[in-house]
């Protein structure tokens, strides 16, 4: 399947900050997908090939860290970066998200422009 340049899945649990990620995201051109459920979100980037995930860590059933370790194990999948956006910001969660494979960690509340450069160093 084609892979869109601007194609960023947003996969979080939390409906509103869901929400206003996808607006601020489209605002800045970028297309977006988004899902509130961790298996669906898996889904999604496993038949879309997403450019970019942006994903939270708590998340019932699975939660971000073995989502991201399930994807990154796919040989075709490991490419698509992916930005742990989570309110957990112990030093200890920043290591097991980059052992898992994320590629940014940024945490909760979410500051767009942050947010915003972080998605520019992986889309260009």
């Amino acid at each position: 399947k084609e892979q869109l340049k601007n194609n960023i899945l947003v996969v979080d649990d939390d409906p509103v900050l869901v929400k206003m990620l996808e607006s601020r995201l489209q605002a800045n051109g970028y297309n977006t997908v988004v899902s509130t459920e961790a298996s669906e979100g898996l889904q999604i980037a496993i038949d879309d090939n997403p450019s970019l995930i942006i994903l939270d860590v708590m998340m019932p059933i699975i939660n971000g860290y073995n989502f991201c370790r399930l994807l990154k194990s796919q040989q075709n999948k490991k490419q698509i970066p992916i930005i742990f956006l989570t309110s957990r910001d112990q030093k200890d969660d920043f290591e097991i998200g980059k052992e898992m494979g994320a590629d940014a960690y940024l945490t909760k509340p979410v500051n767009i422009d942050e947010l915003l450069a972080t998605i520019k160093k992986f889309i260009v």
